[in-house]
């Protein structure tokens, strides 16, 4: 069986059926590619052939290109990578303008076969740039379904000609939210993205094509830059009218990417240089740009931490693989407030029955009520239908009573963050339930371990770290307490893969990994606020070094008096061991000058009364003075991007963290570890351990012994080794 099969009907409509083997979603690897390359060959040689219909036999239509080949097409290559990427992207292209142009005579534009794409479901990467090389796309009505060119998330662009065919058909304005936003869009907004031609009955789908096929004239299937006259919407770089728009895309483009993101300014300039030269001419630009791109170890770290290792950890990486399926059927959730309001919406939108307890059936209402207005802004969008809304309402139950819990299969105590409330909850919750069922804490800094102990069973107890908010946060942190056995732990991480969100496994300590590393971030922030450091100078700096939010815009967000208790609780356990309290002042000034952060609209920032945030608070020049002599941008960001990522390498040398693809992976989707970075480790191994090291010392010089390189950096330092270099095999074997 191949991954895809062909077969001409009694009308002599070729279909080319794309079935990925042992795969539950179609990507295309290299030898798909050469049998579709084949497929198309043999359509347009045979003369009783009259078109084709490009259609999936899975729910979806693609996810994309197998990006495991562009690693292995490295390998392969020895000292010629480059040369490998572009000839290999150049067949691509190749392959999809034999499609396009069906051949078609080159004079005339007449005599080709009409080639439409029916596409069944979700769409993106290169199954989308198929489909804009076909002549006609039809898309299934689901409104779950959706189209688009997502590549800019992962560190690179369209490359398989989506950017020269989406910008030239639309125009470079019209294209920026797909090409540089990465939108998926549903198939109404798709259609009138231009994505597609025509919303079609899912039942209707691939006949509809076929009756396209069979009707379409010459005219219908030339592409507008084949004919004579062709001009660029909204005008091309040079012209009045294109001229402002390819002004202001850079503009947008850097101001957003602070330049550190290098497939964006690629992508601009793939379009700006393509609409200059005929479309062919286009087609080897927007392949250069690309290989330009794939060359960048910014888009190497980015595929390897957002593709390959987030796949695998969503695959079970983590997973014992003794333990049967643990799939969650009845899900019991105490607490209904935000957090758990939210863990009940993810977890019922993913069709798993839920018991939602609190003290007072108002609050277990306003629970449900809270998934019910993330349901209407979906309807709202045109994202889910009513009927969408009342099966997913149908499966929450708000209740006050404990024994509504029997028959759930694992409960969720996400109450306040108080150890001896936590305790009495899982106390009630081991009276009503039977030994099959987990027991998991939804805590962000609590230790596992203490918790479990209230528990009739710590061996099926675990911690489950929900972010913030939890409707839109992809990553889950799952702890794993000194005695939380391996089926809680899998029945956490098959818990995780039903909400469809991405799983990280660390053992139990204070923190926990997310939260010791976002913290040190923090603090460093408000540290040089008190240095004198001028906040406008920190916040900058930050999102200059691609953190998506500035330390002091963080700490208002997540509130001051919340640093202030966590510092409080955090000294009364530790005492001697307490390593620094420079930044407590900062946090308890705020606290008793009422400044606690957006909720009461007013921190480092000021608000207005839509407590929409208007700019940095001008008194604060009152409580700390900026120092005569600022420091440079670079020595901000590195002491912010440091302190993070020292303390990943502490989480890891202290066991805490058992694996760099989680510490990676978790780091950018659980804080926003600068994502052009690939993570902690993979900056640690761009830099290398040496040179890291090195500066590490000469920040701690001058800063402090936070700056110290933990022992395990040193040791790679030593050995000229990096973190993937010792560690990846292993974890992945």
């Amino acid at each position: 069986m191949s991954d895809f099969s062909y077969k001409v009907d009694a009308d002599g409509v070729a279909m080319i059926v794309w079935d990925a083997r042992d795969k539950s979603m179609n990507v295309l690897t290299r030898e798909a590619y050469a049998l579709v390359d084949d497929y198309i060959d043999r359509a347009l040689a045979d003369d009783a052939v009259r078109g084709i219909v490009i259609t999936s036999a899975k729910k979806d239509f693609a996810g994309g290109m197998d990006l495991n080949i562009l690693a292995r097409l490295r390998a392969e290559a020895g000292d010629a990578p480059a040369q490998a990427l572009f000839d290999f992207t150049m067949n691509g292209h190749r392959v999809l303008r034999k499609l396009e142009r069906a051949g078609m005579d080159a004079k005339t534009n007449k005599g080709g076969k009409p080639v439409a794409c029916a596409i069944n479901g979700t769409c993106a990467g290169i199954g989308t740039e198929i489909a804009l090389a076909c002549h006609r796309r039809f898309m299934t009505d689901n409104p779950r379904a959706r189209i688009g060119l997502p590549e800019i998330l992962l560190g690179l662009f369209p490359g398989g000609g989506g950017t020269t065919r989406y910008s030239r058909m639309v125009g470079a304005m019209a294209a920026a939210p797909v090409l540089l936003e990465g939108r998926l869009l549903d198939p109404v907004r798709a259609k009138g993205a231009s994505l597609i031609d025509e919303v079609v009955p899912a039942d209707d789908l691939v006949e509809t094509a076929r009756q396209w096929v069979l009707n379409a004239t010459d005219a219908d299937i030339v592409k507008p830059w084949d004919q004579k006259g062709y001009k660029m919407p909204g005008g091309a770089p040079y012209h009045p009218a294109g001229f402002p728009t390819f002004i202001g895309a850079s503009a947008m483009v850097n101001g957003r990417t602070q330049g550190v993101y290098p497939a964006a300014q690629a992508l601009l300039s793939a379009v700006y240089e393509g609409a200059l030269v005929p479309f062919d001419t286009a087609l080897r630009i927007e392949a250069r740009w690309f290989t330009h791109v794939l060359m960048d170890p910014t888009s190497s770290a980015m595929i390897k931490s957002l593709f390959v290792n987030k796949q695998a950890l969503e695959k079970g990486a983590a997973r014992a693989a003794d333990i049967p399926d643990q799939s969650v059927r009845r899900l019991g959730v105490i607490g209904a407030g935000m957090m758990g309001a939210g863990i009940a919406y993810v977890a019922a939108n993913a069709g798993i029955e839920v018991v939602l307890l609190d003290t007072d059936q108002a609050a277990a209402a306003r629970g449900k009520a809270h998934a019910e207005s993330i349901l209407d802004k979906g309807i709202a969008r045109k994202k889910i239908t009513a009927e969408h809304k009342d099966a997913v309402l149908a499966r929450i139950l708000p209740t006050t009573s404990y024994e509504d819990l029997s028959g759930a299969d694992l409960i969720v105590e996400a109450v306040f963050e108080d150890a001896a409330i936590k305790a009495e909850v899982t106390k009630r919750i081991g009276s009503v339930t039977g030994d099959e069922c987990i027991i998991a804490t939804n805590t962000s800094t609590l230790p596992i371990t203490e918790l479990a102990a209230a528990s009739p069973r710590p061996v099926d107890f675990v911690g489950i770290h929900f972010f913030s908010p939890v409707d839109k946060m992809n990553l889950v942190e799952i702890i794993r307490g000194r005695d939380t056995g391996n089926r809680a732990v899998a029945k956490a991480l098959d818990f995780v893969r039903q909400i469809r969100k991405t799983p990280i496994v660390v053992n139990d300590a204070r923190f926990f990994y997310a939260n010791r590393c976002i913290l040190p971030y923090v603090n460093e922030g408000i540290r040089m606020v008190a240095e004198g450091v001028a906040p406008a100078l920190i916040e900058n700096a930050a999102k200059m070094a691609g953190m998506p939010l500035g330390p002091l815009q963080l700490v208002d967000e997540t509130s001051i008096d919340l640093g202030a208790r966590i510092a409080r609780a955090t000294k009364a356990a530790m005492g001697d061991a307490y390593p620094d309290d420079a930044p407590d002042e900062v946090f308890f000034r705020f606290e008793e000058a009422g400044r606690l952060g957006r909720k009461s609209g007013a921190g480092f920032y000021d608000y207005d009364d839509k407590n929409k945030r208007t700019g940095l608070w001008p008194g604060l020049a009152d409580f700390y003075p900026p120092a005569e002599v600022q420091p440079d941008v670079t020595e901000v960001q590195h002491r912010l991007l440091y302190v993070q990522s020292l303390e990943a390498v502490r989480a890891l040398q202290d066991g805490v963290l058992t694996d760099i693809r989680e510490g990676d992976v978790g780091a950018i989707l659980g804080w926003g570890f600068a994502p052009w970075s690939g993570g902690p480790f993979n900056w640690l191994d761009r830099i290398g351990a040496g040179p890291a090291a090195e500066r590490a010392r000469e920040l701690a010089d001058r800063y402090g012994p936070r700056f110290d390189p933990p022992a395990l950096l040193d040791e790679l330092a030593n050995q000229e080794n990096g973190f993937y270099d010792r560690f990846a095999a292993s974890q992945a074997a």
